[in-house]
């Protein structure tokens, strides 16, 4: 079946950003007196904020300092974002979807940082539209933030590349199809056991192997 829309990640899916993102959040719970080990840390990436703290420090830690991470968190990435660059293959990947797909970006970060990262995607042109965190009411891997993407421009049967085990989950709880990809240091068969039912390297394996991918029947 041809899908008509595909809804991208962006952190870990176009952007190489996860391990900074760690790094920012290990220092914002510092800050406040808190050690978080960066494996918990990596593996809650493309959470939502709204749901990281409570799940990685507990909800006693979202109750007492979770929007005072948030903060800090935002404002040590912030330092970061000079130094990032787009993910091998990404702008490449949207150049060639877009000729047969609408693209939507669908990131669980606030707009403003989106919009900053979307800077550093050279194809970040091929997008028809944009969804943030700031959109919707709840985050990854709740299924709010997939379903407004695909509302945004009508789609009947969209696809989803994430590369975190909460785009999966979220992709499943829409009940839209999820291909993962590896470039956010999360492996195949966690990708999988997440729902996602394809999983490839990375945009640039993506890209060779379109004629053989669940995108094929729209002529790549």
């Amino acid at each position: 079946m041809k899908h008509d829309t595909v809804i991208l990640d962006l952190d870990g899916t176009l952007v190489d950003s996860v391990y900074q993102h760690v790094l920012a959040w290990q220092q914002a719970f510092r800050d406040v007196g808190l050690r978080v080990r960066a494996v918990d840390l990596h593996a809650a990436i493309g959470m939502g904020g709204d749901k990281l703290v409570a799940h990685v420090a507990g909800d006693s830690a979202e109750w007492a300092v979770g929007d005072q991470v948030r903060e800090a968190h935002d404002q040590h990435f912030r330092a970061f974002l000079p130094t990032l660059d787009e993910i091998d293959g990404a702008s490449e990947l949207l150049e060639r979807l877009s000729s047969s797909h609408r693209l939507v970006l669908a990131s669980s970060g606030e707009e403003e940082v989106t919009q900053e990262l979307l800077t550093h995607i050279s194809g970040a042109h091929h997008l028809s539209e944009i969804v943030s965190g700031s959109d919707v009411q709840a985050s990854k891997p709740s299924p709010d933030l997939l379903l407004a993407a695909a509302q945004r421009v009508g789609a009947e049967r969209p696809i989803v590349i994430g590369d975190a085990v909460w785009d999966a989950r979220a992709a499943q709880a829409a009940g839209f199809p999820c291909i993962g990809l590896r470039t956010g240091g999360i492996c195949a068969d966690t990708l999988s056991e997440a729902g996602a039912e394809w999983v490839y390297d990375g945009p640039r394996d993506l890209v060779s192997s379109l004629r053989r991918s669940p995108l094929a029947s729209a002529g790549q």
